[in-house]
């Protein structure tokens, strides 16, 4: 299966995807502890994670599949939402919760 193809399975297969450098418990840098931050303020704690750090195939084509340069990225309902710093501008304005609320409605 090719890389495109992995990423798109995945990102379709959770409501709430996000790829980040280590784990929810773990993670790896700043900006991915920000988004699990962010995805706990909401509400939201069972979530798919992508420890993209575990996979080089991932790590370069998640770049790719959203044409988005930097990790972490959130997916809700398949759709690329943005990274750390959109996540926590779409929290402040309570943008972030309507878009989560209407993933776990279709969960």
């Amino acid at each position: 299966m090719d890389i495109k193809q992995r990423i798109k399975d995945q990102v379709s297969g959770s409501p709430v995807v996000l790829y980040m450098k280590g784990t929810p418990q773990a993670p790896q840098c700043g900006f991915s502890a920000l988004a699990v931050q962010v995805l706990n303020a909401c509400g939201v704690h069972e979530f798919a994670s992508v420890n993209v750090l575990a996979d080089a195939e991932i790590r370069q084509g998640i770049k790719e599949y959203a044409n988005w340069p930097t990790v972490p990225q959130l997916y809700i309902n398949g759709e690329f939402v943005g990274g750390s710093d959109i996540m926590r501008e779409m929290y402040q304005s309570g943008e972030l919760q309507k878009l989560l609320e209407s993933s776990s409605q279709k969960a």
